[in-house]
């Protein structure tokens, strides 16, 4: 039987904080075990809001990673992976964007 596969992360916009824990951080502790988890350290999506300091993103990659590892993330039972590094996100967005929105074809239709 395959375990259920989860994939969700954070964008490295900065150190996560208690909230993080009390919120989505305990439950990926909780699914290491019944789960095949992957952690998304999002660089790419945090330069929507850091666009100017890319360094700051760099640097937060890093805390990012080291803060889920302070919490018990295990690397044996959980994959962090970082989203710059896996070119098929970049190849799946850029097919993505080019599916029009259901919004955008009403509006084409006059709609």
């Amino acid at each position: 039987m395959t375990r259920p596969i989860i994939l969700t992360g954070d964008r490295t916009t900065g150190p996560v904080h208690i909230g993080h824990y009390a919120g989505p951080l305990r439950n990926r502790l909780r699914f290491q075990d019944d789960h095949e988890q992957f952690l998304l350290l999002a660089d790419m999506q945090a330069l929507t809001d850091n666009a100017r300091d890319p360094a700051k993103v760099r640097r937060n990659v890093m805390e990012v990673a080291l803060d889920y590892l302070a919490v018990g993330i295990d690397p044996e039972r959980t994959t962090i992976c970082l989203q710059s590094r896996l070119p098929a996100f970049a190849e799946f967005s850029m097919l993505y964007l080019n599916f029009p929105s259901a919004s955008r074809g009403r509006a084409l239709r006059g709609g």
